[in-house]
């Protein structure tokens, strides 16, 4: 049990530090669509890259919170039920939707890396915008966050099992 106790701080804090990083892509995000608008509307030159920048800085920023949203269980949730229902109630309900939710992140990250490798193996780029850069930095993002998501998933899939064995905790009590 101990070595569980290890490998979810890890992740827990592989999340949290992906949430950070997530957190400070806002600081870059509003300096481009700040020059943008700037740019565009007082000067009348607008920018070939400012569109692209801002989807994948604002797609970084959520892909890189995901994992963070679900271990502090900020995740969107219906809780009508859950809400009264005791510590084994909610852990078995917990434990149904995150293995369920766990099988379709493995198939996922899959697909993604594979992806995000055949874009780095012909150097596609996105065709959206004059700037046009190569996609693979952005489609490596979507691999790590749903890899950190999919590791967050894990863990919180086995503090469930562990709240209906032991049942003396409440789901999400282990959170800070």
């Amino acid at each position: 049990m101990k070595v569980f106790s290890y490998l979810g701080k890890t992740v827990d804090a592989f999340s949290k530090a992906a949430a950070l990083i997530g957190a400070l892509l806002i600081v870059p995000l509003i300096g481009s669509l700040t020059y943008e608008v700037v740019s565009r509307y007082i000067l009348n030159t607008p920018t070939a890259w400012a569109y692209e920048m801002s989807y994948m800085f604002m797609g970084s920023i959520f892909l890189l919170g995901m994992a963070y949203a679900l271990k502090v269980r900020q995740h969107v949730n219906v809780d009508l039920f859950y809400a009264i229902m005791p510590p084994r109630g909610k852990a078995t309900m917990d434990m149904i939707g995150l293995a369920i939710l766990l099988v379709a992140l493995v198939w996922i990250v899959d697909a993604l890396f594979l992806y995000a490798l055949e874009a780095y193996e012909y150097q596609e780029t996105s065709g959206a915008s004059g700037w046009n850069p190569v996609i693979w930095p952005f489609r490596t993002v979507w691999v790590v966050g749903f890899g950190i998501l999919t590791a967050q998933t894990a863990v919180e899939l086995v503090r469930s099992i562990a709240i209906l064995i032991k049942g003396d905790k409440e789901p999400g009590v282990w959170h800070d």
